[in-house]
């Protein structure tokens, strides 16, 4: 049976996170609906349904990547899930080899969009460029007992945009709640609550515990996973659709206090 990775996007401020859980909506819940009820799985368990990311509540995606055995045509999967959501949009797929597996990406990059002029953007280039590099987040994320907390962020650009600020963080992986732990930190030191040298103290020294809080999970969206030598099926009307979910996104950062 062939094995086959869907692309997708979503508009996430829509759910209680990416991966199913009982009694709430979210995302993977519904594809699997829309899977069985569209005849292209039977099975839940056989199909082995995996994901690229299991983005939490409120956060967004332009990409990520599910994977599941079917006999249905990759063409025919993807058309058939084209026009059956709200907020999620199926836009590429691709048959991919039985030891595929979507967890095992490259690179992962997210965006973190700020209201424009909230903040000084120099200040906040200058406390983010603290991350670059491997790190002990300990101090920067929500650590589960079994994970490591080193972790290595490749790239952290932020560019002013029409009515954001927009800040792209790329690395292998991240530990949960990583990114708007780093995001509220930074924005701290730009409203002159903590100063850069606490911020270097807790990423020198992760065995001092402290606590910066967090930032909101809307504005963070889930832009790209990148694969080796893997080349998707993307019709160019279906892409397009994502930019619905920036706009979506754009549009509740005004009820938020940064």
């Amino acid at each position: 049976m062939p094995k086959l990775a869907l692309k997708i996007a979503y508009d996430g401020t829509r759910f209680h996170g990416y991966a199913r859980q009982p009694t709430v909506r979210t995302i993977e819940e519904r594809i699997i609906d829309s899977l069985i009820d569209k005849n292209i799985i039977s099975d839940v368990k056989k199909a082995e349904i995996r994901c690229g990311s299991r983005t939490d509540k409120r956060v967004s995606a332009l990409t990520n990547v599910m994977t599941f055995y079917t006999d249905e045509p990759a063409k025919n999967v993807l058309y058939l899930l084209s026009s059956e959501f709200d907020s999620i949009f199926p836009y590429g797929i691709t048959e991919v080899d039985d030891n595929f597996n979507p967890r095992h990406a490259i690179s992962r990059s997210y965006r973190y969009l700020i209201p424009i002029n909230r903040f000084s953007t120099s200040k906040l280039k200058n406390a983010l460029s603290l991350f670059i590099g491997k790190h002990d987040f300990s101090n920067f994320a929500r650590i589960e007992s079994h994970r490591n907390p080193v972790r290595t962020i490749d790239r952290i650009t932020v560019n002013e945009g029409d009515n954001v600020v927009i800040v792209e963080i790329t690395a292998q992986t991240f530990l949960w709640n990583q990114i708007r732990r780093i995001i509220e930190a930074s924005i701290k030191y730009c409203k002159e609550k903590i100063t850069l040298d606490q911020i270097q103290q807790a990423l020198t020294h992760p065995e001092t515990p402290i606590d910066f809080n967090i930032s909101p999970a809307t504005p963070l969206i889930l832009t790209n996973i990148k694969y080796p030598d893997l080349s998707f099926f993307e019709p160019e009307e279906l892409k397009q659709r994502r930019n619905i979910v920036e706009s979506l996104v754009e549009k509740h950062l005004t009820n938020l206090v940064f």
